[in-house]
């Protein structure tokens, strides 16, 4: 089923977007790999890592051997302690040299996503170079790969300590990087053997959805521009209908048709494996080994005809809570993947139906939010969106201008470079919104996609929030309210974190209210989305994953979120008033909309 396990190379890497079906189809091809004989080392770097629970065994972060398969043994680099080590590492030579403001904007720099995953690498590249316990197995089976990114500042000089002591402000991941210097040689022999095609092969992990497959093929183009190009597609969820009589299963399958009749050149063209849609959570040795073969292991609905009723508020409900405030701002986020777009345009069309006045508006570049809300048009709702693109080349030049212009050739590269990262675009972006968000002051703003807790912090602790501020807000009470206050305050802002009933987006989502609550926000709800057991299947494949939801819909409702609040999995793409309006109020079948 998997033909990169026909004649596998040393090193397989697994990565895509979240939620996907990396996890599973790593520890599957480890499990197969050592079931054939082979000593296998499985090694996860996902900050969301589910090994133990995969694997139903002991997995902690030392090389152990896994005792239910002989010939392998794993091992799960904790990303944030290896953060926290490497934090340590990077600040202590500063402390008592550098000013007290600057450590702190280190500090800070050092909190966000950028560190985690450098600091994951600096940790597996032994790994990667066959060193300690790697050194005499067949096969190490990575979880997760480095983004193109993380590769490229890998690949730059070792000047990034000079650098951030003389601009603390200008610079979002080398201050990340600027621990790496002492093991530059170590680095770059693992780049080498990423882009060693005999050595390495890298699986790019994707559902048969068009926003899953756009990832992956951006993945693929990156990586590619590194010459790491032995790369493989793997469709993990192809669904086939068991009850043709079901219209959501018929509308699943014509949707997974559709998105890999529509799939990137870029995939494409790329050796590909499908690995069919099963009913149940990837749990557990059987699971894993008929992930891989053609054995099914026994239904988990105890025979189950029907899904299970689980009595949530739709998003009109949650809607209730505070449509009677008559404006306010409304932040939808949650990782890519999980349906952000739809659930602020379903939001934004539930306040217009009632009557109150709404902007809905957008910083994901990859959003098209004027498409989810369709050709149609709504009293009351305008729609807008900021262009990622162009603020992010403003903001770029402003700080090469100011930056740059003193800096030699190393220097200016090493620059460049730190701004094409994914932070520096979400800060370009929150500062050409924050503007924007005064005028929730008079109606509603639906906001989609949120900047995270770091960026927030980010932006405060280096004074570009302030200075920003003080050109473009209002003094109340004799002073300054900040875009960061609006943002704390529960009166003024809702922040909605939407995630999928799947164990890896409810991990994500956790993680990001995590980061939110250092910024001092608190999620107002969680939304989960595409629920199977809100549609209401026939299909028995369906209801047994309909039943697999439960689980994830519970720990959500009693361990993370305030309010939460449960969006059908839709037959047709919730596209138009219409729909999105069906999609708020909970039920599949779009109504006519008035206008």
């Amino acid at each position: 089923m998997l033909s990169f396990l026909d004649s596998p190379s040393r090193y397989l890497f697994f990565t895509g977007k979240g939620g996907v079906g990396k996890t599973s189809l790593a520890c599957a091809s480890a499990v197969r790999l050592a079931d054939e004989g082979n000593d296998v080392l499985l090694v996860s770097t996902d900050p969301a890592s589910n090994l133990q629970q995969v694997l139903e065994a002991p997995v902690g972060s030392d090389v152990a051997p896994v005792e239910s398969v002989p010939n392998l043994s794993a091992v799960n680099i904790d990303p944030e302690a290896a953060a926290d080590d490497y934090r340590e590492r990077v600040i202590e030579p500063m402390m008592g040299v550098l000013p007290d403001e600057t450590v702190e904007q280190v500090e800070e720099q050092l909190s966000g996503a950028c560190t985690t995953e450098i600091a994951s690498f600096d940790k597996f590249t032994q790994f990667l170079a066959g060193e300690g316990a790697a050194a005499d197995v067949d096969h190490v089976v990575f979880d997760t790969a480095p983004t193109g990114h993380t590769l490229r500042l890998l690949e730059l000089p070792a000047a990034w300590s000079d650098y951030i002591e003389e601009n603390p402000e200008g610079a979002s991941c080398l201050g990340p990087v600027s621990g790496l210097e002492v093991q530059q040689e170590r680095y770059t022999a693992a780049v080498e053997a990423l882009q060693d095609e005999a050595r390495t092969t890298l699986v790019l992990v994707s559902r048969p959805e068009a926003s899953a497959l756009k990832e992956a093929a951006r993945s693929s183009g990156e990586l590619r521009d590194l010459d790491i190009t032995n790369q493989q597609l793997a469709v993990n969820g192809v669904f086939r209908a068991r009850d043709p009589g079901d219209p959501l299963a018929e509308a699943m399958e014509r949707r997974a048709d559709e998105a890999l009749g529509e799939m990137p050149e870029a995939l494409a063209d790329l050796p590909r494996d499908t690995v069919p849609l099963k009913g149940y959570n990837l749990v557990g040795l059987d699971a894993l080994r008929s992930l891989v073969s053609d054995e099914e292991p026994s239904p988990t609905t105890n025979g189950a005809e029907q899904p299970p009723e689980i009595d949530l508020p739709s998003v009109h409900g949650l809607v209730d809570g505070f449509a009677e405030d008559g404006h306010g701002l409304i932040m939808v986020m949650g990782k890519g993947g999980v349906g952000k777009t739809t659930i602020a345009a379903s939001v934004a069309v539930d306040l217009a139906r009632r009557g109150e006045e709404v902007l809905l508006t957008t910083t994901d570049p990859a959003a098209h939010i004027a498409d989810a809300v369709g050709g149609e048009t709504l009293p009351n709702l305008e729609v807008s969106a900021i262009d990622p693109d162009e603020a992010t080349r403003q903001y770029r030049e402003r700080v090469l201008e100011t930056k740059g212009t003193d800096m030699d050739p190393e220097e200016r590269e090493l620059l460049e470079e730190d701004l094409r990262s994914p932070c520096t675009k979400e800060v370009a972006v929150f500062r050409a919104f924050a503007r924007e968000i005064g005028t929730a002051q008079r109606q509603f703003v639906v906001m989609d996609t949120a900047p995270t807790g770091h960026t927030l912090l980010l932006l405060d602790t280096t004074g570009s929030y302030h200075r920003e501020v003080m050109r473009t807000s209002e003094v109340e009470a004799g002073r300054i309210t900040t875009p960061l206050m609006r943002l704390q305050d529960p009166e003024y802002t809702k922040m909605l974190l939407v995630t999928l009933p799947e164990t890896t987006p409810v991990l994500e989502a956790t993680q990001l209210q995590d980061d939110l609550e250092r910024a001092g926000i608190t999620p107002y709800a969680w939304v989960v989305n595409q629920s199977l057991a809100a549609a209401g299947p026939s299909d028995p494949l369906l209801v047994e994953r309909a039943h697999a939801e439960a689980p994830q819909i519970e720990a959500v409702q009693s361990e993370h979120a305030e309010r939460t609040a449960l969006a059908p999995w839709m037959p047709d793409e919730p596209v138009g008033p219409g729909r999105l309006q069906a999609l708020a109020r909970g039920t599949t079948q779009a109504a006519p909309v008035q206008a």
